[in-house]
């Protein structure tokens, strides 16, 4: 098992690294001493849906008849700290270190005999944004796959209130609002925290705040002792030392949660920090990508809409338990696959990448990936991905 460095799709000037450290106890990299070959389907992204796409690969490739077959490969973009060897993503790519790999994936190109492109695919826990290439020639589609939800989260003791409303948020982490007196809570300080400045949940999560426009925080948002914009939280856990205590809100990817609290093993201690090299030791029947490092966070509701199917949720198991279809609007998001936009197809899919990605492909078709997506606690887009 190894430490991964994590990056985000952001605007930019097309995208923007954010780096995290996770161990996670099953690698979808391909295995030590063996190169994705030039026909294959190569892909790095998000790390809100990077374990789900860890374990498309794994289904999408048991399913493959033919050994010549193009294979889904889902790159972690991990290295070992302080190391930084370059890796060769696939055989015909130039040696590339994985913290450049998302700073323009597409730019790497021509590995002969197969697609013509060392990157062929994105996944994105958010949408197009300015700065983004547009649609058209030389341009990216987003064609989205699933359905995740933003809320914010406490830990279970807690001086707030049960209930926020976008205003109140919005009030709080652009620092209006500092002590939970002021929105129905107890008198005492709200600790506000976001992930890193890369995060596409910060992001997503500002930008509903501010009714579409992201909002600026305010100088009492992660102001803790000691903490600087090199060591903020990562997104979707509760175990960073800066997210303890009654008075800590933190925004929380609904979909992580529910995978996290009843889909993944539990850390092998407290901190989910490495022990030789391992975070958590999945069972059978639980994902295989991801540990549940929500620590003692819960999810609360928004304008009184619960973010969760049932609310509260029960203690684990529960098979059931989903985001719910009608938390508020402004808090539901897509999630995406980006591919170079084609000009010789009805929807601009690449002719290639069709039958894995397009409306009627195996991600958005598949029973196995669709059950894949609600084990990892997204929700489907119905038929197809339309």
């Amino acid at each position: 098992m190894r430490k991964s460095i994590k990056l985000i799709p952001i605007s930019a000037s097309f995208l923007m690294i954010a780096i995290t450290v996770a161990v996670v106890p099953a690698l979808a990299d391909p295995p030590a001493g063996t190169t994705p070959r030039p026909q294959d389907i190569v892909g790095v992204g998000s790390e809100t849906t990077q374990y789900v796409f860890n374990q498309f690969s794994r289904d999408y490739n048991a399913g493959l008849t033919s050994r010549s077959a193009p294979r889904l490969v889902s790159w972690d973009a991990t290295e070992p700290p302080k190391i930084f060897k370059p890796v060769i993503v696939k055989r015909g790519c130039p040696p590339e270190l994985r913290s450049r790999l998302l700073l323009d994936p597409f730019r790497l190109k021509d590995p002969k005999g197969g697609t013509g492109f060392c990157i062929d695919y994105l996944w994105s826990s958010r949408g197009r944004a300015v700065g983004d290439p547009p649609p058209g020639p030389g341009g990216i589609q987003f064609l989205p796959f699933g359905v995740d939800a933003v809320t914010w989260a406490t830990n279970a003791r807690h001086n707030g209130p049960a209930n926020l409303s976008t205003a109140q948020l919005a009030a709080i982490y652009s620092c209006v609002v500092t002590n939970w007196k002021q929105v129905g809570g107890k008198d005492a300080p709200i600790d506000a925290q976001l992930p890193q400045t890369g995060s596409a949940t910060r992001k997503f999560f500002l930008t509903a705040l501010g009714g579409g426009t992201p909002i600026t925080p305010g100088p009492c948002v992660d102001s803790s002792k000691n903490e600087t914009p090199n060591n903020l939280p990562e997104e979707d856990e509760g175990v960073s030392k800066f997210l303890r205590g009654p008075n800590v809100i933190y925004p929380y990817s609904v979909g992580r949660y529910i995978a996290e609290v009843f889909h993944s093993a539990r850390c092998l201690n407290k901190g989910c920090t490495p022990d030789r090299g391992v975070v958590c030791v999945p069972r059978k029947g639980q994902n295989l990508f991801g540990c549940d490092n929500h620590g003692a966070m819960v999810l609360h509701t928004v304008g009184k809409t619960a973010p969760t199917s049932p609310f509260p949720l029960p203690k684990p198991p529960c098979r059931t338990c989903e985001i719910n279809k009608k938390f508020s609007p402004a808090f539901l998001r897509l999630v995406y696959v980006v591919v170079r936009w084609a000009r010789n197809t009805a929807d601009n899919v690449p002719g290639y990448l069709e039958g894995i990605f397009g409306p009627k492909g195996w991600v958005c078709t598949n029973k196995t990936a669709k059950k894949d997506l609600a084990s990892y606690g997204f929700l489907t887009l119905g038929r197809g991905c339309q």
